[in-house]
Formats: C-alpha cells, structure tokens, sequence
C-alpha cells in the first residue's frame, strides 16, 4: 500500500510536469486574461454571468490588469481543467490520477470545499467562505431537527443516530460524498445523485422524492431554504465547521500568493464584506467567527 501511494505520487508530479502544465502569474499577465474555471452552484456561480465568486475573481483580474474570462465547467472535468489530468477521489480516500486532457483555466472558484484529497492535487487560497455539511429533509419528514448538546460532536452524533433506516441522497467526488462522513455506518440507505449532476439538484431531488433526507453545504442549504420556504428542514450538522477557497495549480504558486496578497486587502477594505452581503447575508447568524475581523 506504501509503494503504491508512493509510485501514485510520483506519477503526479509527472503529472504536473507536461507540456500542457497549468500558467503562472507572469503567463497570465503576458497573455492579458485571467481564465476563471467555475461550476454553476449556488450563489458562487450562478450560471446567469455573476455570483460571488465571479465578482472576486471578476475583481482580483482587474487588480492584475488583464482582461477576465469565465470558463464553464463541471465536477467530472474541474481539476483536469486545471491541472492537465482528470482526478477523482479513490476508494482510498486519495487523489486518483485519470486520463490526461487540455488545460483550460488558471483558477478553480465556484465555492470549493477545501477536502484532503483534494490537497493533493492543488493548492488552496486563504479561506473566503465559511462551510459545513448539513443533513436536510423534506418538510413532511417524520425526521425531526436535533436539539443541540451544546458540543458539535454531540450534535453530529444526533444526526448521524437518526440517519438510521433513512433513506439519505449524496454525491460521490464532492463535499457530499457519503464516504467523508461514514453515512454507511449509521444504518441509513444511501442513494447516490449519478454521474454528471450538479450539487444544486439536491435539494429537488428530495422534494421530487427521490430520498427523505439530502447532505447539503451551507451556503447551498441556506439557499434552499429561501427557495423553498416551508418544505425543507434543516437536521442539524453531519460534519465539522469547514472552508471554502480557490484553488490553484501546484505550478502556480505565484498566482496564488498574489491572489492571497491581494485578498487580504480586499476582505479588509470592506469590498468583501459586500459581495458576501449581497449574495449570503443569512451567513453572517451561522458563521460569526468567520466574519469577526
């Protein structure tokens, strides 16, 4: 098992040293364009031109002077995207390495959960957005929110005792993936969104009945229960308080720190606290620490 991780890593950094390796700060400025890879999912990407996340890269292009462009994506192809070869996490919790492809972009932001897995195969920003993982039901369930212990734990025990014989809807690859969590081993049936669909068909697809209960993230649970007032409910947590960043190529550790520099005043100067207004201002009831400074 040791070697194999050890010949699996080596590959990687073959990987990352192809002809097709993702550009640096200097690239992107002699190009003239900063190519933002996204995924429609909540209010970071909303498909419609805007979201939170593209008003900040959106701006963080402006800070560099190149023109800004938006290059779709999804959560099959994102980290071939960006790196030159398709990844997806292994039935061993780690990266695993898949076929090679054109890289398209320069950073990943659509609200990505910062994961271990996914450490292996880029580098993250400083934090921007605040997270967790939520256990979501249909209004008509006979499945009742926690009261809190007072300990997250405690509260994450609750939730996982009453997943028991209950039919629980994840999405294998992301910060849904029942694997994080060890679903499995608390007795709940678990059904899995297929291939190719996007986090933000969730929570329709429990409405639609396709399961009782649904993991959501926060930012998108906090959108659901707007969307759909009335007939959805929030369990309570199934993970530990979580972040949110960009991420980078491991070849592009210039980009990232000017990103990082350039953030910092950013969050700082206010601008930041407005894009979060705008877009997720139930956040700050949910996350007070997060926003504390």
């Amino acid at each position: 098992m040791i070697l194999r991780r050890m010949l699996t890593g080596l590959f990687g950094l073959l990987m990352f040293t192809n002809d097709a390796a993702a550009r640096e700060l200097d690239e992107v400025l002699s190009a003239g364009v900063l190519r933002h890879l996204g995924i429609p999912y909540a209010n970071f990407v909303t498909g419609s031109g805007d979201g939170m996340d593209v008003e900040l890269i959106q701006s963080f292009a402006r800070h560099l002077g190149v023109r800004y462009e938006y290059v779709s994506t999804d959560w099959n192809r994102v980290f071939g995207d960006l790196n030159g070869r398709h990844a997806q996490r292994g039935t061993d919790g780690h990266a695993e390495l898949l076929a090679s492809t054109d890289v398209r972009g320069d950073l990943i932001a659509n609200g990505m959960t910062i994961l271990p897995w996914r450490q292996e195969l880029v580098d993250f920003s400083t934090p921007t957005f605040p997270s967790g993982v939520w256990l979501m039901a249909r209004s008509d369930s006979l499945l009742q929110p926690i009261k809190p212990t007072g300990s997250l734990n405690g509260d994450i025990g609750l939730v996982k005792t009453g997943m028991n014989g209950r039919s629980v809807l994840a999405l294998a690859s992301t910060c849904l993936d029942p694997n994080l969590y060890k679903v499995s081993d608390t007795g709940a049936d678990v059904r899995l969104l297929g291939k190719g669909r996007k986090l933000n068909e969730m929570a329709p697809a429990i409405l639609d009945g396709m399961a009782e209960t649904t993991l959501l993230d926060v930012p998108d649970a906090l959108i659901a229960l707007e969307k759909w007032p009335g007939e959805i409910k929030v369990i309570g947590p199934v993970s530990g308080s979580q972040d949110m960043a960009v991420a980078f190529s491991k070849d592009s550790p210039k980009l990232r720190a000017a990103f990082n520099e350039w953030f910092e005043g950013f969050r700082y100067g206010g601008q930041y606290m407005e894009l979060v207004e705008k877009y997720y201002p139930a956040v700050f009831l949910h996350f007070p620490e997060f926003f504390a400074n």
